[in-house]
């Protein structure tokens, strides 16, 4: 039976080493053919098993058949040249070569439809799928055939909207489109990013969630951060829009940053998946430390509304130190289960 406070992940975990190099996005896979399938299965094994015994109650497949959270599901597009690529800013943050919109952009059969399938019959927790959002999806792109940042995203946003209904099918109790980009364009947010990730999530008889954070733990990152002073207010920007929105949950970061705690009263009537693992530090954290990140969020949100959560995904970390934190997760949130004679 379902219980307060219930654990669960932003997104990827860890690659074994026999499958793609470790501490790398966009690591290249070992393996090939049949070989591949069967390891990245094996992979979404080792992870299930890692956030069971953890006590992880909401688990995903820690995104163990992607390379990349965004551009695996681009790949599989029509409309996109991977082969002649262009120079944009990413986030207003760095530069990379990216894909080309080259004309429009269509989807011709399920992307991760099996993989979702799979993940749902290998574990009998409940289950989290996790999708790029509309937003992120453009701005990792270079668009000339659209050339309107706006009518790009609702496009990704029917197809979104197709590749979901059929995840949802499967069974999966929620799916989360993944938005870094919302914490950078406040204008486009509100003048249609929340509307294009409504339209995704369009119909979907499962939970809907949005995971907005500060990004993963590269010097990209990090040095960013260093710029955002002394206060991290991106979210007071955002989260009073996705309180009005049609969207169930929002995931977001909190531990280790510089986010006021408070910001998360913005989400009244919402979810609350708050991140109370760092994914930028190699430091483990206690479970302490996990629950004293709770018990700040327990002030501003009410405790059936609270989802203790990791900040981002782990994959550039190490294999043992994401196990670790796992671990911490589910020990901090079943202290203060206890404290709420919950436990």
């Amino acid at each position: 039976m379902p219980h307060l406070l219930p654990t669960t992940l932003a997104g990827s975990l860890p690659k074994p080493s026999w499958l793609a190099p470790p501490n790398t996005l966009w690591a290249p896979w070992k393996l090939e053919g049949d070989d591949l399938a069967e390891g990245k299965r094996d992979a979404v094994r080792l992870v299930l098993r890692d956030q069971e015994r953890a006590g992880i109650d909401i688990v995903t497949d820690g995104e163990q058949t992607r390379r990349h959270f965004v551009t695996t599901f681009i790949e599989a597009l029509d409309g996109v040249d991977f082969a002649n690529r262009r120079t944009v800013r990413i986030r207003n943050r760095y530069d990379a070569d990216v894909p080309v919109v080259t004309g429009p952009v269509a989807r011709r059969h399920p992307v991760f439809v099996e993989d979702a399938a799979f993940l749902r019959g290998a574990t009998d927790r409940r289950v989290k799928f996790t999708l790029p959002g509309p937003m992120t999806m453009v701005d990792t792109l270079f668009d000339a055939h659209y050339r309107s940042r706006e009518k790009l995203a609702f496009a990704f946003a029917e197809i979104l909207n197709a590749e979901a209904r059929e995840i949802a099918a499967t069974g999966v109790d929620v799916i989360q489109f993944d938005e870094p980009a919302f914490n950078v364009y406040f204008d486009e947010v509100r003048d249609w990013g929340v509307a294009a990730l409504e339209r995704a999530a369009l119909g979907l008889p499962c939970t809907t969630a949005v995971h907005i954070c500060y990004g993963y733990g590269i010097e990209a990152n990090i040095q960013w951060k260093k710029t955002l002073g002394s206060e991290w207010r991106q979210y007071e920007q955002t989260f009073p829009l996705l309180a009005r929105s049609t969207i169930q949950q929002v995931s977001l970061e909190c531990a280790n940053s510089r986010v006021p705690i408070d910001l998360i009263g913005l989400l009244a009537g919402k979810d609350v998946l708050v991140g109370a693992i760092d994914v930028a530090s190699d430091r483990v954290e206690t479970p302490e430390d996990v629950a004293a990140t709770i018990r700040a969020a327990l002030r501003h949100v009410p405790a059936e509304r609270l989802y203790p959560c990791t900040n981002c995904g782990m994959v550039p970390l190490s294999r043992e130190t994401a196990r670790r934190k796992l671990v911490a997760l589910g020990a901090g949130a079943a202290l203060v289960r206890a404290e709420l004679g919950a436990g």
